[in-house]
């Protein structure tokens, strides 16, 4: 088995790295799509947060890797074992890596129902496909701009979901599809629909590094790890291990961190004030937002959540205005919020402001 290069050695792009993180704290983001040109890291930044990803407990013998805690979760073959009365040891594995080929068909991606072996035995038997193996783990697509629309929006779904299901001829079967997803793409080559674009929770638009010091150090350390990849790993495995178990204490964190009706309100207003389409960006920045404190070991969002989440979100989302893919920043976003903010303020005063009534006394606008 290859060793894979250590995620805290990457060098620089920081927006990348915290879009993956935060989805690591949270599958249910929506998956990050990373556009840039080439030789940027993308695929080593995904390659490398999967194996940093803190083990996972799944149920013994299953072929989808079902979350023991999570019944109402399991596939189909786990809950009859469940109802017929045996016993769901449970067992523990590594974050799973799929790579998921340009050209794959939906067959492959979903899995298949064997229709023939249903009619003529009365059987049940589905050929697990890329959906399966990904569940719980890292699913990742490079190039994903090269890749059929109708398996995107598969894949997408799914994500979406949590879940796949698969119908053929009045037989069903179900199955846990909750994976970190994560594509890749050079806009040079061709870009997603703007409806598949939208479906990608988070989208970070990476360049290479201006710095001379930085790129002296990408250089340095790919050295070091082309002569000596398992002492190059071994030097950072202190830092891995680290982020690995911030990475597992914020999943525990994340469903507890509260948001307040502001907290909503700033968000509402910045996506509108924005003019982004939908409300799908709504809920990516506040679950984004979420993360990003649980991350920071904190049980209440702030408004430089909101930004970062912010900052993530609505790049591919926003197509007129000031802002414009890659010119978005936290700093410009926070000055957003506070702009809103005080605009809010300002209009809550004014309707208080009295009035004089005909007859001498004042009254409030109402």
């Amino acid at each position: 088995m290859p060793v894979i290069y250590p995620f805290t050695a990457i060098v620089g792009q920081e927006r990348m790295l915290r879009a993956l993180i935060l989805n690591a704290v949270d599958t249910r983001i929506g998956g990050v799509l990373i556009r840039g040109e080439r030789g940027t890291a993308k695929s080593t930044a995904a390659r490398a947060l999967a194996a940093l990803l803190p083990y996972v407990n799944v149920i013994e013998n299953c072929r989808f890797g079902c979350d023991p805690k999570n019944p109402s979760g399991w596939c189909t073959e786990c809950q009859e074992r469940f109802y017929s009365g045996n016993n769901i040891p449970y067992t523990t594995r590594l974050t799973p890596f799929i790579d998921l080929p340009v050209s794959a068909t939906e067959d492959r991606v979903v899995g298949t129902l064997d229709i023939e072996k249903a009619i003529q035995l009365g059987e049940r038997h589905f050929e697990p496909g890329i959906l399966a193996a990904a569940n719980r783990g890292l699913l990742y697509i490079d190039e994903v701009n090269l890749l059929d629309d109708h398996v995107v929006d598969v894949l997408l779904d799914s994500a979406a979901m949590g879940m796949n299901i698969i119908e053929r001829e009045g037989i069903s079967f179900t199955h846990p599809a909750r994976f970190i997803l994560v594509g890749t793409m050079n806009p040079e080559e061709g870009d997603l629909r703007p409806q598949l674009l939208d479906r990608f929770g988070l989208s970070v638009e990476i360049h290479g590094i201006p710095s001379a010091r930085e790129r002296i150090d990408i250089m340095e350390r790919n050295l070091s790890f082309e002569a000596d990849p398992t002492a190059f790993r071994q030097s950072y495995m202190a830092r891995e291990a680290e982020l690995s178990d911030q990475i597992e204490k914020a999943r525990n964190l994340v469903d507890k961190v509260e948001f307040t009706s502001a907290n909503l309100l700033s968000i509402a207003t910045l996506t509108t004030s924005l003019n982004v389409e939908g409300h799908r960006s709504d809920l990516v920045i506040l679950k984004a937002a979420r993360a990003h404190a649980a991350f920071e070991k904190r049980t209440r969002i702030n408004d430089r959540d909101i930004a970062l989440a912010a900052e993530l979100a609505l790049p591919h989302r926003i197509r007129r205005g000031p802002f414009h893919q890659g010119e978005i920043t936290p700093d410009q976003l926070m000055e957003r919020i506070e702009q809103l903010k005080g605009q809010s303020t300002t209009n809550e005063q004014q309707e208080e402001v009295p009035e004089p009534s005909e007859q001498g006394t004042t009254k409030k606008k109402h």
